[in-house]
Formats: C-alpha cells, structure tokens, sequence
C-alpha cells in the first residue's frame, strides 16, 4: 500500500496590534481559503491586542472584524501559548502587517522557538518597516529614494518650531509629504502645500510613531512591482498604482471599487524592466526573503525612485500582488503555495536567525 504524505501544518498568523489588524484579518482568510490543502493543513491562528495567540474556528475567521472575533476569544477559542507554537504547527505563514508584526519582532520570537516562517529574516523586516534605515541603506548601494527629512518628537516639541520649518523648507520644499516612519497602509500620510499645514500633519503622523519623515513630493507614475524568491528572485510584472487623490490610501489599496490598478504599468517595455531590475536590486540590497512589493515612483525624467519594500505585502483578494502573479501565469492557490516552499527552503540548514 502506498504511503499516506504526512501534510503539512501550517498556521496562518492574523490580526495583531498594529493599525493594519483589519487588512491583516483580510489577509490571513484569503490565505486559509486558497492554500492547497493536498499538501498543507491549515490552521487559523489569531494574534489579539495583547499579542496573545488563538487558534479559532472557521465561524470565527468569518467575523466582520477583529472587534468582532476579540469579543468571543475566551469562550470560543483555544488559547497558544507560545512556547507551545513549535508542537502546534509545522510552519508559520506570516500574515501579520505593520508594527510588531512585519517589523522583526515576531520573526525574533519565531527564530527563538525553531518555527520557520514565510518572509524575510529579522534585521531585513526591521530594515524595510523603518523607511528612513531603509533609505539610507539603499542610498549606499546607490539605489535612488526620496530627499527625506527626519524629525525627532522631542526636538519638535522643544525647539523652535520656526527654525525647524525652515529646515525642512530647505531640505525638500512645499509641496511635500508627511509620514510616520514606521507605519504602513497610508496610515497618518498627509500631502502638506505650505509651511502652514505642517505642525497639524506632523502632530498626526507624531501619534503612529516618535519619529516622523517629511520627504520631497514627487510628481511622475507611481508603481508597485513584487518580488518572489530566494537567493535567485523573480520580479514580476509592475503595476500602475492610481490614487483617487494626490496620496494613495489604504482603501485605495484594498478595496474593490476604490483607486485603480493597471498591470502591466502603462510605460513603456524599457522602462517596465528598469523597474523590475530595481526591484530586484532593492530585494537583494536589504536581504529580502521569500516575497516582498517594492513601492516606486517614476519621475517625469525616467528616474526610478524607491519609496519603501513591504516585507509583508497584503494577500486580501484583491490586492495587486495576485493581479501580477496572474500576469506571469501564476494562480492565488500557487502565489501561496510557491511562497511557503521559499520559506521552508529558506530555514533548512540555516546558521542562526534568517
């Protein structure tokens, strides 16, 4: 009789603390729904407000939002604790987004327990959430990014407010963009026109994070290009990104109907493989693992600019990722499968933390 293929138990982590929890839920259900289950068996893990884990049933992945299923946990779900993780599961599929999640710290407790992940390592997740690190970085390797200010909270609410303005006046002018440093999903992004509008953009983005960036506004075609694999990436085909406003939001993102995606990107070939060939120097540049989404703009001179990778980039339905896998033949089911097969390549025979 022939063998019986031992699957493999997969926990797909959703939820968590950061602002992206409700894109990270729409994540973590497409994912349990469109993993092949002839190999993997899945298993809904949710990550509460307290960075406590639960394994829940189908009717409460289901749930509207993580309010939602928080409400029930303790009556309806079966705790995980941590240091149980190595025995409940055989791999963990990442679907967190944003701080504690996408940033290197779960990816250091799961190193700390022997569970491999998908994703990058610890210092590249932390890298590619800290956009001012990251930039620098990438500006060493002569990859080009935005002119970027950096302000500390402290210094803001302690020095001349004037003195202050006129730097950054200096460093990238009006119009320019205001951001967290370590946010993602839009969150506190805010286009400013004049030195007026700045200390009420800055106050908001000074809530996200006690480091805020203000960075030049670059006009030209915004465009998302993904990256898959390991020590030999693919990139994929780029996308347009069209904002309904000046900033692309989080709805623009993630929901149907809202913003506007073109895959290919309409630009021409030229410039659509300049665009994957920063993409992929970006992913080897930071050391990026498994799948990552590198945000870009292209000035109206033909220059290339990185704004941020996304070492966690969302898997809801209709998320731009699966629009340009499907453009290189590649199905959600296989994006997923191909994604969790990078990830067990990459923690075999690894010496310490990926």
């Amino acid at each position: 009789m022939e063998a019986v293929m031992q699957k493999i138990r997969v926990g797909i982590v959703m939820g968590g603390l950061s602002s992206e929890r409700e894109v990270s839920l729409e994540s973590g259900r497409n994912i349990f729904s469109k993993m092949p289950r002839q190999r993997f068996d899945p298993v809904a893990i949710y990550m509460d407000s307290q960075a406590g884990l639960w394994e829940i049933p189908l009717k409460m992945l289901m749930r509207n939002s993580t309010r939602d299923i928080e409400e029930d946990l303790a009556e309806e779900a079966r705790p995980v604790p941590y240091e149980s993780l190595p025995g409940w599961v055989d791999l963990v599929f990442n679907g967190l987004h944003g701080k504690f999640g996408e940033d290197g710290c779960f990816q250091g407790l799961l190193e700390l327990l022997k569970v491999p992940y998908t994703g990058s390592g610890v210092l590249s997740s932390a890298l590619g959430m800290d956009k001012f690190a990251c930039r620098k970085i990438l500006a060493a390797d002569n990859i080009a990014v935005p002119l970027t200010f950096s302000l500390d909270k402290k210094r803001w609410e302690t020095d001349v407010r004037d003195t202050q303005l006129k730097m950054i006046h200096e460093k990238t002018g009006f119009p320019c963009v205001v951001k967290p440093a370590r946010e993602g999903c839009s969150t506190a992004v805010k286009k400013v026109l004049s030195a007026a509008g700045l200390p009420v953009a800055v106050d908001e983005a000074f809530r996200w994070d006690n480091t805020v960036l203000i960075e030049e506004f670059i006009k030209g075609t915004e465009v998302t290009c993904g990256v898959i694999g390991n020590r030999e990436p693919l990139a994929l085909v780029p996308s347009e990104t069209i904002p309904t406003n000046d900033i692309l939001s989080l709805e623009d993102k993630f929901l149907y109907g809202q913003g506007e995606n073109k895959t290919p990107a309409r630009l021409p070939e030229p410039i659509l493989q300049s665009i994957r060939d920063v993409a992929l120097k970006t992913f080897t540049s930071l050391g990026l693992m498994g799948y990552a989404r590198i945000d870009m703009f292209v000035r109206e001179n033909g220059q290339i600019v990185v704004l941020e990778p996304n070492t966690l980039p969302g898997m809801t339905p209709s998320t731009v990722l699966f629009h340009q896998a499907a453009a290189a033949g590649i199905t959600q089911a296989g994006l997923i499968e191909r994604i969790m097969d990078y990830a067990l390549e990459a923690h075999t025979g690894k010496r310490g933390p990926l």
